[in-house]
């Protein structure tokens, strides 16, 4: 189930590029080691409704973009617990970690590649 990269506007990409100098950031492999050791952490969707409906990671929980700033504290108040965020691609899931970084996370990292990349190492899905 691979889905085509989406094209994103100038502007979107600067501020992508922006926060992602400023994050952590890995790709599927060094989650899938960090997996093996138990040390991956909460692995979160900041994905839409929709695309949470239609199929997600394994074990992951939905904080969609437009929300998790507001629900991040209920449902993880240790700010120092690692938080790997993903989204289609890579980009929204940046922008979030980057606000919760700017909230006190300590340890938030963004999956790059997400939900593409999860789906290409064939990582359990469900819906």
């Amino acid at each position: 189930m691979s889905t085509k990269p989406m094209q994103h506007n100038e502007g979107f990409l600067a501020l992508v590029n922006e926060a992602k100098s400023r994050i952590k950031q890995i790709d599927i492999e060094e989650y899938k080691r960090l997996s093996k050791e138990s040390s991956a952490g909460i692995l979160i969707d900041t994905r839409e409704d929709n695309e949470w409906a239609a199929g997600h990671a394994a074990g992951a929980i939905h904080l969609g973009k437009g929300i998790i700033e507001r629900d991040i504290e209920q449902k993880v108040p240790d700010k120092s617990t690692r938080l790997v965020l993903y989204c289609g691609g890579g980009y929204r899931s940046a922008l979030a970690a980057d606000a919760l970084r700017k909230m006190g996370y300590a340890d938030v990292i963004s999956l790059d590649g997400g939900w593409r990349a999860w789906n290409e190492a064939r990582l359990p899905v469900e819906r």
